[in-house]
């Protein structure tokens, strides 16, 4: 069981890298096409730039579960220099279910009144003529939340790298 879950959360992994990846790819493309429109031929589309916030804001929240599962995470402790593996990574797991579990997952199910009524309305761009989605981008973040908290409880099932 362990060990499927852990796989299960490693493809989840690879397809939140994939969606990094392409919020990349078009938050920079999207930009470009700002930057040479406006400074190489004076013109500008309200798309476009809706576009470039809508990538950047799903490639900001995607990237919490993606660090994550790479334990990219930064450490706060002073000390942790000092102080042993084994302590490290007990410190790890107190922390991940006392604190990133149950705040991710208030987070995402807070969240989720406001994107029903975002959804019902199908929510757009709040500027005239901006590109429609709004609603989609803002699924992205109880997405990202299930994704941290799964990949949470895949770090604290993980075998320890040192012995306890």
């Amino acid at each position: 069981m362990r060990a499927s879950y852990l796989k299960l959360c490693q493809w989840l992994d690879r397809v939140t890298a994939l969606i990094c990846g392409l919020a990349c790819g078009v938050l920079t493309l999207s930009v470009l096409t700002i930057v040479v429109a406006r400074f190489g031929f004076n013109a500008g589309r309200i798309e476009v730039q809706n576009l470039a916030g809508y990538a950047f804001a799903v490639m900001l929240v995607m990237t919490i579960p993606y660090t994550l599962a790479r334990d990219g995470h930064v450490r706060v402790e002073v000390l942790s220099e000092r102080l042993s593996d084994a302590y490290l990574r007990r410190a790890d797991v107190v922390g991940l279910l006392l604190f990133l579990i149950p705040v991710f997952g208030l987070m995402g199910w807070a969240f989720l009144p406001d994107l029903a009524y975002s959804w019902s309305i199908r929510e757009g761009s709040v500027e005239t003529g901006g590109l429609a989605g709004v609603y989609l981008v803002k699924t992205m973040l109880p997405v990202a939340a299930l994704l941290t908290v799964l990949q949470g409880i895949a770090a604290v099932l993980r075998p320890s790298r040192v012995a306890q």
